[in-house]
């Protein structure tokens, strides 16, 4: 597709009340001419002038091309590895430019990209060629505490969310990292450190607000557009742009107990033996994640127990006494804190700073002999990271009936993930074909896999993936989104 944008470097709040036509365009440093874009199923268009005016104009935003001031900014995602280049990104400053920008995509048959947190490992918050519509301006929370309600537009990242309901002494739960997309977290499922006490992020919703890919904006919830409501809890981005999330609120002190317990590596079989032991039959109240680590420059390795209890303080000592049986750690950062600041401790060493490749799988058991297969394939090198690590998942989870939302995998008592990192200026090849190796001792004990942490190899799993779902996701595609509009995602076919 050849796309012809009119779009100048610095389109910033180019709708403005009163400001002419003329005017707008004396808001544009230089004009690209055509843009060569490419559609959906990878044929070229270009886009004309006028047609890219227009929307600039609708967006009470931006509008960025690649010679644009900030282009280069918002094209990347948190994935060094990830490299794309849309034609144009859309920065909608409102939910009605946020429908303009899906129908201007929907007109030309525009690759389409969703980017909120840009979280994708896999990149499906960007694209080569297309349009991406980035949800950074489309941020409010607002609490309702007497009704414990919290609306959280579209865009927002989940430490948002956090800051606003944790004065009232409320919480829904989300994920583990601040700076993670609620949009992206929440359709795919939603794992966080309160699931296993008060289930996934998406069984806290009530309600939400979806942008289809006729441009339309629906209200869905258990008694209006029910399919769709349904169909967004757990199907990923697959029918829309969910622009406003209604969450359940609950009641919860302002404090926890959190942090790690450090290994030395070889107790690494004994630590993923307790793990899948102990993961099983530990109480709501506690989150434990594990995480075996060979740092690159050919340091010694370590073991970590994540812990996040958020129980009653009296019973916080029996809840982790089976941890230990790995005997004195090498480090303890067990402490009380605010909630808020558990949910920021990983920000920071989220790896992603590095170039990183990640597989990841649901596990139900991890017996004696995974413990040591996974444990004992996992080799380091100077130049990478090298890591295998899961969380915990059961509890509140496991009592959701799989058909109750578009999430299917219920039983799963953990989720696995191996990854690998490496410098963004080296080669990916022979990191690549390791982590693809590694995956091959892992994968046997998974079924399933949490579609936000997609590789982009897992296409001809998806439909195994959602089970007895997806015969009704494939008939909510063919409603919703009957031309693959949403295709970078977990991504379910018309039928």
């Amino acid at each position: 597709m050849k796309r012809r944008a009119f779009v100048g470097s610095t389109l910033a709040t180019i709708s403005i009340p009163g400001l002419s036509e003329s005017g707008v365009w004396q808001r544009v440093r230089q004009d690209p001419g055509d843009i060569e874009a490419v559609t959906g199923d990878g044929r070229k268009v270009t886009l004309r002038g006028m047609a890219v005016r227009e929307l600039a104009q609708g967006l009470e935003g931006r509008l960025l091309h690649a010679r644009s001031e900030g282009y280069e900014t918002a094209r990347h995602i948190l994935n060094p590895a990830i490299d794309k280049r849309p034609a144009l990104i859309a920065q909608p400053g409102d939910v009605d430019a946020v429908r303009r920008a899906v129908q201007f995509a929907r007109e030309y048959g525009l690759l389409l990209a969703v980017k909120c947190g840009g979280h994708s490992f896999s990149g499906q918050s960007t694209c080569d060629g297309g349009l991406m519509i980035d949800l950074q301006r489309i941020r409010s929370v607002r609490v309702d505490p007497t009704a414990r309600r919290a609306v959280v537009a579209g865009g927002n990242l989940l430490g948002a969310v956090d800051a606003a309901t944790t004065p009232h002494g409320l919480v829904t739960p989300l994920g583990t990292v601040s700076h993670t997309g609620v949009g992206g977290l929440t359709t795919g499922g939603g794992f966080g450190r309160l699931a296993r006490r008060y289930g996934l992020s998406v069984d806290n919703l009530v309600g939400v607000e979806v942008v289809t890919a006729d441009g339309r904006l629906l209200r869905a919830d258990a008694n209006e557009n029910a399919d769709l409501f349904w169909g967004v809890r757990g199907g990923g981005g697959n029918f829309g742009i969910v622009t406003a999330f209604t969450f359940a609120l609950h009641p919860m002190q302002r404090d926890v107990i959190s942090g790690g317990l450090v290994y030395p590596y070889s107790k690494a079989r004994d630590a993923w033996e307790l793990y899948g032991e102990y993961t099983v039959r530990a109480p709501d109240d506690l989150f434990l994640g594990i995480v075996q680590t060979l740092p690159p420059g050919g340091g010694e390795g370590n073991v970590l127990l994540e812990v996040c209890y958020s129980g009653p303080e009296r019973d916080a000592s029996r809840a982790m006494a089976p941890l230990a049986k790995l005997g004195r750690p090498v480090a303890d950062a067990r402490k009380t804190m605010p909630y808020v600041t558990a949910q920021k401790a990983d920000d920071n060493t989220d790896p992603r700073a590095l170039s990183m490749y990640l597989k990841s799988g649901f596990t139900r058991n991890i017996d004696s002999r995974m413990a040591a297969e996974i444990s004992r394939a996992l080799e380091g090198r100077p130049d990478r990271l090298t890591m295998v690590f899961a969380a915990q998942c059961g509890g509140a989870i496991g009592r959701v009936a799989e058909s109750a939302t578009a999430f299917a995998n219920r039983d799963a008592e953990q989720t696995i993930l191996a990854a690998v990192g490496w410098s963004p200026k080296a080669p990916a090849a022979p990191h690549l074909a390791y982590a693809r190796e590694y995956w091959k001792v892992v994968e046997p004990f998974t079924n399933g896999f949490y579609v936000n942490d997609l590789s982009g190899e897992e296409r001809s799993a998806i439909e195994a993936n959602y089970r007895g779902n997806f015969a009704r996701l494939s008939r909510l595609k063919t409603k919703y989104d009957p031309t693959n509009l949403f295709r970078l995602n977990a991504n379910i076919l018309p039928g």
